[in-house]
């Protein structure tokens, strides 16, 4: 039995890390993409990028929670692999897009069909230990954060390669249908632990009737309702300065003397013609700050899993959280680069807690019966949250600045906290 969910662990592992790589081998390309097919104007070129981007975790928003209950009813196993062979048509299809609107399109359907970050935990959540629930999900993410470093640089080696970006699709739709097969042919599921819908009506309206109120009695958890929120809001409080964050550093360097600086020795390796050293600083400090809240996530998926695991994952959330909120408000309260640049650090540590923590309390909260459901709906709140979180910050920004911005994101964060703090009662 221990060799089982351990060979189901590792197929599953090894499909996300080739779907996560394939998966973020193209996010770069959008906007020349757009361009190749005619748009015009930076401004429209951003408009069009940013809303296919949003277009896909979007819809999943929605759409996560219903796989996640059907996959309760009908098999893990067989969602995982209905979303690698999404990602193979809807991401494979979008080398043949002509038009920006056949692009969105493509990215709503992938978002709507082709989630398999929530199935694969609930598959090797239901086969592995209850103590081993956070390590498991922190290293499945580990797997992802590996994709996301890995990937866009796979994909620009793919697109020289093969000399063009559609190419790159192409190649994805290939991964995806492969990893497909090994998890079909390598992994295992206890079948004993779907939901039961003996005695209960037939047909796709019924089924749906059904997942609706599964998910509605899986939030019957005051202590999942609150995850969700305090995922929702450290996803959020990312989410909402990330795109502003550029403008953040450029305020900070206005006017500096770099002149015989470390920063013009630094950027002295990538001087081009026509940009000015501030200009290449500002490029400079903005990439660390995105790199070492990479780097500083990737180091601590793994510990937080762990660590849930040993204290409760619960305490182990209010902690991760709580470094979140510290992190806000340095980052918020600081004229001083170093600063920022640790404040960064301390969110990669605590993002990084995130999926492990939150899932692994989700799989002592919801039965095994019924733990595709949560996971889903836990997914949708950080979905939702990349979604809508860079447009609310942008919206604020000009308003009450990105310090303000910030502040708001801790607030809301403190608040959530104390909600999961205060609640006890798990579904029934």
């Amino acid at each position: 039995m221990e060799s089982s969910w351990k060979r189901t662990y590792w197929v599953v592992w090894t499909a996300n890390l080739v779907t996560s790589i394939g998966m973020m081998s193209f996010l770069p390309f959008f906007p020349s993409l757009l361009a190749e097919m005619g748009v015009q104007g930076e401004e429209a070129i951003s408009t069009w990028a940013g809303v296919c981007f949003a277009a896909a975790p979007l819809s999943a928003t929605f759409s996560a929670p219903i796989w996640g209950a059907l996959g309760d009813r009908f098999g893990r196993k067989v969602m995982v692999c209905r979303a690698m062979m999404a990602i193979a048509v809807f991401v494979g299809g979008m080398g043949f897009v002509q038009t920006p609107l056949q692009l969105l399109c493509m990215r709503l359907g992938q978002g709507l069909f082709s989630g398999f970050i929530p199935p694969s935990i609930t598959l090797v959540s239901i086969a592995a230990p209850e103590d081993r629930q956070g390590r498991v999900a922190g290293n499945l993410a580990t797997a992802l954060a590996i994709g996301g470093l890995v990937g866009p640089m796979f994909g620009g080696f793919i697109a020289t390669l093969l000399g063009s970006r559609q190419s790159v699709f192409f190649v994805v739709g290939t991964l995806a249908t492969l990893s497909a097969a090994l998890v079909w042919f390598g992994a295992e599921e206890d079948v004993t632990k779907r939901r039961k819908g003996d005695g209960e009506p037939r047909g796709v309206a019924a089924t749906l009737k059904t997942t609706v109120r599964d998910i509605k009695e899986v939030l019957a958890s005051p202590s999942l309702r609150a995850v969700v929120l305090v995922v929702f809001a450290m996803q959020f409080g990312l989410g909402s300065i990330n795109p502003v964050l550029e403008l953040h550093v450029q305020s900070m360097f206005a006017g500096a003397a770099l002149e015989g600086t470390a920063w013009e020795a630094l950027t002295g390796f990538f001087a081009s013609e026509g940009t000015t050293l501030e200009e290449r600083v500002q490029t400079l400090a903005t990439s660390l700050l995105f790199g070492v809240m990479a780097v500083a996530s990737l180091l601590a998926l793994s510990p937080w899993g762990r660590y849930g695991d040993r204290v409760g994952h619960k305490r182990a959330l209010v902690r991760c959280a709580l470094i979140a909120v510290v992190a806000l408000v340095v980052q918020a309260s600081t004229n001083h680069y170093g600063v920022l640049l640790l404040g960064r650090g301390m969110m990669g540590l605590a993002m990084a807690g995130i999926g492990p923590l939150a899932f692994g309390l989700a799989a002592g909260q919801a039965t095994a019966d019924r733990r595709g459901g949560a996971f889903g709906v836990v997914f949708s709140s950080r979905t939702f949250a990349v979604a809508v979180g860079g447009s609310i910050g942008g919206l604020l920004s000009p308003y009450i600045g990105i310090r303000g911005v910030m502040v708001f994101g801790a607030v809301l964060l403190a608040a959530m906290i104390t909600v999961l703090r205060e609640a006890k009662r798990p579904i029934s």
